[in-house]
């Protein structure tokens, strides 16, 4: 691996996104919140189908960046400078991630921490290696939640257990985490890499218009109504009735074969 903070691989309709910072467990220092936005914005430029999201080494991201919180205390960073640095770089690069119009999958195989527990949880789909740990303890550095945690957590495992993995600042093993609905799939370690993959190939090859369409739908404001949604999906439907992607999926279906989708 080259030495740059962020890593992006594009091959056969997968857009690999790597956190490269394994010396800081890939630690949301500015320069790889900066590196994430790029990447982002890069797949969405490409012929990448799905974005998958990664930490290189022992770790899949231990949250944000210390250093600068001590900068910050030593007198060395101003207010102003570090609530840019610490909370808007972040909460960007964690945004981007959740606004991806890409369908995107966490493979969380080791510990993910405060922001990098929510840079996790961005995504559409977390799957996770048994020896993964999750948790959201900013507590334990005296800060109050950030980077999309009050929006984010909340909407996956309700109000309540929220608060409580907050207030107590919990850190949860890859199965308790599975539990609660934050992570979708645990996979044993000797079999986390061809697992995760085999999801991944399986989302690559689907019909990327609908998919997007699909997920632009199901991330709508949860508090629209019924006649809202279905007036929506009407809208987004009659696009996708023009998509090669469906021709092929009806014609398969007639022909009692498996569709082979383009993602056109």
């Amino acid at each position: 691996m080259t030495d740059e903070p962020v890593l992006l691989d594009i091959d056969e309709g997968v857009a690999t996104i790597t956190l490269n910072r394994p010396e800081t467990r890939n630690a949301l220092a500015r320069e790889v919140s900066a590196g994430i936005i790029e990447a982002i914005g890069e797949t969405e430029g490409s012929d990448a189908r799905c974005v998958v999201l990664e930490g290189n080494g022992e770790a899949f991201c231990a949250g944000g960046d210390v250093n600068t919180m001590t900068e910050r205390l030593e007198g060395d960073l101003s207010l102003a400078d570090a609530e840019r640095l610490i909370v808007q770089t972040t909460s960007r690069a964690i945004a981007r991630v959740a606004g991806c119009h890409l369908p995107t999958i966490a493979t969380v195989d080791g510990p993910a921490f405060g922001a990098g527990a929510n840079l996790a949880i961005a995504c559409d789909i977390g799957v996770a290696s048994g020896a993964s740990r999750i948790g959201f303890g900013f507590r334990q550095v005296g800060l109050a939640v950030d980077s999309g945690t009050s929006y984010l957590l909340p909407r996956l495992v309700g109000l309540n257990t929220a608060k409580e993995l907050v207030f107590t600042g919990e850190l949860l093993d890859a199965d308790r985490a599975a539990d609660l609905g934050i992570f979708n799939h645990v996979f044993p370690d000797e079999e986390f890499d061809e697992r995760a993959e085999e999801l991944v190939q399986e989302i690559a090859t689907g019909p990327t218009v609908a998919l997007r369409a699909s997920k632009r739908l199901l991330d709508q404001d949860h508090g629209s109504s019924l006649d809202d949604a279905i007036a929506n999906e009407a809208a987004a439907q009659t696009a996708v009735f023009e998509t090669r992607d469906h021709r092929e999926g009806v014609t398969a279906f007639q022909e009692k074969r498996d569709p082979k989708f383009e993602g056109h």
